[in-house]
């Protein structure tokens, strides 16, 4: 492979498809908060809306909505997107239907104790939910959000199909150009390998420290010692509310 390829295809392609994934993710992120959230509503109607709009884009296929919103929308509504913002609505809202339920799980996982406690000490749902639910369920999205995040970043793959100049629409090009499948094609695995290993470690530093902004360490060590430090998380997690009253 020439540099000439490198400078002009794959790595512009290597950039896009970063720009995608924190675009997607981005999108995705918002649109997993706000119906995640809104699941735990106690109005009927709107965890009836909410589920709705889960089952219809968990059920979808992303590469399919993703030509609905490049090519059929213009011709129906008059409404033209740039293909990559169609990619990235596409993306965001096929795995935001994912994400949601990582926000319901999670806060659904917390203590039903943490709530009574909030409730006594008299905050209003909306201080129940920043002051105690979210700061205790955030850490435990975490690890099924780097999975999501993940797949999102394959999920870019997708967007050669719609003409986004991403690694694997250079890697397409590239291959036309050159005839050397086995060896491109290696290159852009090895490509995609390396950002999902960035990702990775990545989400694994925000889960540390999403975890010791609430008092837990990982547990590390010896068994006596993971012990000792589940006693200390017990014993901080019961004064969270306490200290967030005090704020």
């Amino acid at each position: 492979m020439t540099a000439g390829l490198w400078e002009h295809w794959l790595l512009p392609g290597v950039w896009i498809t970063i720009q995608l994934t924190l675009y997607s993710a981005a999108f995705a992120l918002v649109v997993a908060f706000g119906i995640g959230m809104a699941r735990t509503s106690r109005l009927r109607i709107v965890r009836f809306l909410t589920g709705a709009y889960v089952e219809i884009f968990r059920g979808t296929s992303a590469l399919v909505l993703m030509f609905w919103l490049a090519f059929v929308m213009p011709l129906a509504f008059g409404w033209q997107l740039f293909p990559m913002w169609a990619a990235v609505l596409a993306i965001g809202l096929n795995y935001g239907a994912y994400g949601s339920e990582i926000v319901r799980g999670a806060i659904a996982s917390v203590a039903p104790a943490q709530r009574e406690a909030a409730i006594a000490l008299s905050f209003t749902p909306a201080q129940r939910m920043r002051r105690v639910i979210l700061p205790q369920a955030i850490p435990e999205m975490i690890p099924p959000f780097n999975n999501l995040l993940i797949e999102v970043l394959k999920a870019t793959a997708l967007v050669s199909a719609v003409n986004v100049a991403d690694i694997t629409f250079a890697a397409q090009l590239s291959r036309l150009a050159t005839g050397e499948s086995a060896q491109i094609y290696s290159i852009i695995l090895v490509l995609y390998f390396v950002l999902a290993f960035v990702l990775t470690r990545l989400m694994r530093l925000l889960e540390r420290r999403a975890k010791a902004n609430i008092g837990q360490a990982p547990a590390e060590g010896s068994l006596v010692t993971r012990k000792l430090l589940g006693k200390q998380e017990t014993e901080q997690s019961r004064n969270i509310v306490v200290g967030g009253g005090a704020q």
